[in-house]
């Protein structure tokens, strides 16, 4: 699979690695130029290579994982995404996570939010709930795999991210849709920053 990255920090390096490591091709951007991560992708080896935001967004699967405030940006100017999958990775921090102040998004979740300015996309909510030394780590443990919840209103769409990431080593949970499923994962939700392991 083809995969990309709109964002290049902590979560979305940390995608990059397990997807390299298990094959998949991987375009990683950010706001500041494809330069600003050679770097990077000649440390994650020839499966990487940095690229615009459009070229990142044209994969067969994408990653938003950027800084809530940076989400509009971030995704303005986008070709149409015709039905590829967008995973989101974002949290609505409206402030620094330090002061962890939660954006009022009103009867919205933060995926629905996001799915609505990415017209065409089949978004998936996923990895949001995880801190990010829990995805870049090994999900596979003694005591089990590490759980990733997922929610998303495509049923399909869900089902290849479950097996993707499934194949990383996690296990992956279907919460149902973006407004159910995405209210528990969210900031305030009871599923943020829980990190349980499932026995095989």
């Amino acid at each position: 699979m083809k995969i990309g990255t709109l964002g290049a920090g902590t979560v979305a390096q940390a995608i990059a690695r397990h997807a390299v490591a298990h094959g998949h091709q991987v375009v990683l951007s950010n706001s500041r130029g494809p330069a600003s991560l050679a770097a990077l992708t000649e440390d994650l080896g020839p499966l990487a290579r940095a690229g615009t935001p459009a070229e990142a967004a044209a994969a067969e699967l994408v990653v938003l994982a950027v800084g809530w405030p940076q989400v509009p940006d971030a995704v303005a100017g986008l070709p149409p995404f015709d039905g590829r999958i967008v995973v989101d990775a974002t949290n609505q921090f409206a402030s620094p996570p330090l002061n962890a102040k939660i954006a009022d998004l009103g009867e919205l979740t933060g995926s629905e939010y996001v799915a609505s300015l990415l017209p065409g996309a089949r978004v998936v909510k996923a990895f949001n709930t995880l801190y990010g030394q829990y995805i870049a780590a090994d999900p596979r443990h003694e005591a089990g795999r590490q759980v990733l919840f997922l929610a998303g209103d495509d049923a399909d769409a869900k089902h290849t991210v479950a097996d993707l990431t499934a194949g990383f080593g996690f296990a992956p949970v279907d919460l149902g849709g973006l407004r159910e499923g995405g209210r528990l994962m969210q900031l305030g939700g009871p599923l943020s920053g829980l990190h349980v392991l499932k026995q095989d």
